[in-house]
């Protein structure tokens, strides 16, 4: 017993340390820190990669840990970028602006809530909606790629951004996970190039970088469900309808 309690220990200890860069993000954003707070975003979300690999490796997953990462994730994926949009930009909107930036959280924590109950029944080619760490990543890279490039007046523009991230967090519109791919067929070789070229390029000006590499991944993942709704419309009616029959089975 004692063994396995260290064993549980460590990813939860990540899930923490998760949880702990998004309250350092909100703490920064109050004091107009605006580059360290998104940049403690950009931290939480290495963790919030690691634990859940290291709880697998550990062998080591639990309800609790999901339960406590979902939690976890609320706070750095959601109120840390709804505190870092309304203070860098949203404020001088009034209601309107802390409306967005509520809106943005309240989306961000029924993204989770509908993964949590879904993720069992769900295919793992693909995540239901924007994931909520993808959208609080492209919040805290745009302000970093703003800061980088001298950009002050960005207001209206993430007024937009908190409006279309929200709704995306939400919707049905599938966003591929990558967790299907079969690594070891040379097929996916492509793959390995890409993924070297992207981090030769965040390596070099990562502040540049991780913006258009997320923005890409949405503008791509959109034209794809384009591409599916205007010539292969069967395909997204038959994973819809395997969902749907899943879930009503729950």
């Amino acid at each position: 017993m004692t063994a396995m309690r260290k064993i549980y220990l460590i990813p939860n200890f990540v899930t923490t340390a998760n949880m702990f860069c998004g309250f350092y993000s909100v703490i920064a954003a109050i004091q107009h820190d605006f580059s360290t707070s998104a940049w403690a975003i950009v931290a939480a979300a290495v963790f919030d990669m690691l634990d859940g690999r290291i709880a697998r490796l550990a062998r080591a997953t639990s309800q609790f840990g999901v339960e406590y990462d979902s939690l976890s994730d609320l706070v750095s994926f959601g109120m840390a970028p709804a505190v870092l949009l309304y203070l860098w930009a949203l404020e001088s909107f009034g209601r309107l602006g802390w409306a967005a930036a509520f809106l943005f959280m309240a989306c961000g924590a029924l993204r989770l809530a509908r993964f949590n109950i879904s993720s069992a029944v769900q295919s793992k080619a693909y995540f239901q909606g924007l994931p909520i760490p993808t959208a609080a990543g492209i919040v805290s890279t745009f302000v970093i790629f703003c800061h980088a490039l001298g950009w002050t007046e960005m207001r209206f523009s993430m007024l937009i951004l908190a409006f279309v991230l929200a709704t995306l967090m939400v919707s049905t519109i599938r966003f591929p996970s990558f967790k299907e791919l079969n690594w070891r067929s040379r097929a996916t070789f492509g793959y390995l190039l890409v993924g070297v070229l992207a981090m030769i390029l965040i390596a070099a000006k990562p502040e540049i970088t991780l913006f258009l590499l997320l923005s890409g991944y949405v503008v791509v993942s959109l034209a794809w469900n384009l591409w599916i709704l205007l010539f292969r419309p069967g395909v997204k009616k038959e994973h819809l309808g395997q969902f749907s029959d899943h879930h009503s089975s729950v």
